[in-house]
């Protein structure tokens, strides 16, 4: 199977995962009710943003280019993939790398999200029976020539003591903040909303803590975050919710909520589940360098980094943990 015939492939599945195809309707929903955090908006959100980011002839010829990729990898290596369940079909990048680098892939899917990622990968071996040569699934990733692993941090001493005698890639939790001026509009609000709630704020690339001037008033950004009220009547965020309430109204912490979201004033940069940690800042220069340097945040947005609300749609180049990717497979 060369270089071409690869893109062309994955630019179909494009086209399908954009599509009203039934079955893939039904999919979509039967990934719902498996795991209780895939609601329909969020798988919906997903799936595009890998066919419009990823899966366009351009972009992946781009790809190709950046890289060299050959037509031919006269020596595919077989490549295990750990893949993490938090937001739906959050593996997919790792699968597209090892496939257009022309490396075979054996992937454990995590049993949070696996119908999706199996689903696309027989639509594929449907279109070319050669598919089944390249790709395939297994719950033990054995006589793998490398290893791409994505977990927690207790998952990572595991990988690292299974994988390390081998090239590998392992990564550890991580998460988002954004900086605040102040002096954000109403869109710009929404936006940083939208880095917060999308996900139920699982992902790597959700926005779990703020920076904001002192005196900075919160009863506004408050209001604006009320467009995810909703998300507070579904069941597994309001039982979040309302634990951590409880945890907070018994301690006696202080805390501001608007009934979605629990706003505390925290030095850590990962907040649990419903809840938004903050925390002043009098330089921002300070603040940047202090965050540039953490080996826990993936992105950071908002005063000269990246803008509000584009966490959660990055681009194929946008690579987990800053580690790349491509350039790793493209020297096995």
């Amino acid at each position: 199977m060369n270089l071409q015939h690869r893109i062309d492939l994955l630019v179909q599945l494009g086209e399908y995962i954009l599509s009203d195809n039934e079955n893939w309707l039904r999919i979509k929903e039967r990934s719902g009710l498996e795991n209780g955090w895939f609601i329909p908006e969020f798988v919906e959100l997903s799936s595009k943003n890998i066919a419009v980011s990823f899966l366009q002839i351009e972009i992946l010829e781009n790809l190709a280019a950046q890289y060299q990729l050959q037509s031919n990898n006269h020596s595919p290596k077989l490549v295990g993939i750990v893949m993490a369940g938090n937001i739906p079909l959050v593996g997919f990048h790792d699968f597209l790398c090892v496939f257009m680098s022309g490396h075979k892939s054996l992937i454990k899917p995590s049993s949070k999200d696996q119908v999706l990622i199996k689903h696309l990968v027989e639509i594929m071996q449907e279109w070319d029976s050669e598919i089944n040569n390249q790709v395939q699934f297994s719950e033990m990733l054995k006589k793998c020539d490398a290893y791409i692993a994505t977990g927690s941090n207790n998952s990572k001493r595991y990988f690292d003591f299974y994988f390390s005698k081998y090239p590998h890639i392992i990564r550890r939790n991580r998460t988002s903040v954004a900086i605040l001026s102040g002096n954000e509009s109403d869109t710009e609000l929404e936006k940083i909303a939208d880095d917060v709630y999308q996900y139920f704020g699982l992902g790597c690339r959700n926005v779990t803590k703020i920076y904001v001037p002192p005196d900075y008033n919160f009863i506004h950004l408050l209001e604006i975050f009320k467009k995810y009220n909703y998300l507070a009547d579904h069941h597994k965020y309001k039982n979040n919710y309302d634990y951590n309430l409880a945890l907070h109204l018994l301690s006696k912490k202080y805390y501001m909520t608007n009934g979605s979201i629990l706003l505390i004033e925290d030095s850590s940069f990962f907040s649990p589940i419903s809840q938004l940690n903050f925390e002043y800042y009098n330089d921002k220069n300070e603040l940047q360098q202090l965050l540039g340097n953490s080996s826990e945040i993936q992105c950071i947005t908002g005063q000269g980094n990246l803008p509000y609300g584009v966490c959660q749609n990055p681009g194929i180049f946008d690579y987990p943990d800053g580690i790349d990717t491509m350039k790793f497979l493209n020297l096995l």
